[in-house]
């Protein structure tokens, strides 16, 4: 277990995978000791965590595919498990119990109930990332994706003063992304989709 958690700096948010049952989701994983930490705002994964709270959480250096989960985009991944657990093939990490606890949450994009999780690891997960090292244009893109996710619920929620400020934010890092020679379609359809109202 020490093999994963070692690289991980106590305090730092980390962009991994979580695999649950049948979906895989970037979270943002804290360590705390030998522990690891993370919320759910809803979604497919936090409904299966209640049901079955078994989890897998993988790294992985590919930012697109990162962002194509984010905005669920379909991808390909090969997938093994050994029963409770269930991993994607090749990408290392850890996997264990998940305890949670849901509280009440408000910030600008309004009201909402987090579930707040941790997961202990049980076991390990060997993988080999290939030596790819993230660029500067892979962090903008990144935040493009989280911005995009917030706008939906900005607009859900009738914020329009905080919608405003995300389209501008992602256009900024659009920019920057482009600047720093960043090419993903990814990128171009976040984009078009400020354009049809998104």
């Amino acid at each position: 277990m020490r093999g994963f958690l070692e690289f991980l700096n106590e305090g730092q948010v980390y962009e991994v995978l979580l695999v649950t049952r049948s979906n895989v989701t970037p979270v943002g994983v804290v360590r705390g000791g030998n522990r690891l930490f993370f919320k759910l705002f809803g979604g497919k994964s936090a409904g299966e965590l209640r049901d079955h709270p078994y989890a897998s959480l993988q790294a992985t250096n590919d930012v697109e595919l990162i962002v194509k989960l984010a905005l669920n985009v379909p991808v390909k991944l090969e997938f093994e498990g050994n029963g409770r657990y269930r991993w994607i093939r090749a990408l290392p990490g850890v996997y264990g119990r998940v305890t949670w606890r849901e509280e009440p949450h408000e910030d600008e994009l309004g009201k909402a109930t987090v579930m707040k999780c941790t997961l202990e690891p049980e076991g390990t997960i060997d993988g080999n990332l290939p030596p790819r090292p993230l660029s500067r244009a892979d962090w903008h893109l990144l935040e493009m994706a989280v911005d995009f996710t917030r706008l939906g619920v900005a607009l859900r929620n009738g914020k329009t003063g905080v919608a405003r400020k995300l389209r501008e934010r992602i256009v900024t890092n659009y920019s920057l992304y482009r600047r720093f020679g960043g090419s993903s379609e990814l990128a171009e359809g976040i984009l078009a989709s400020l354009d049809e109202g998104g």
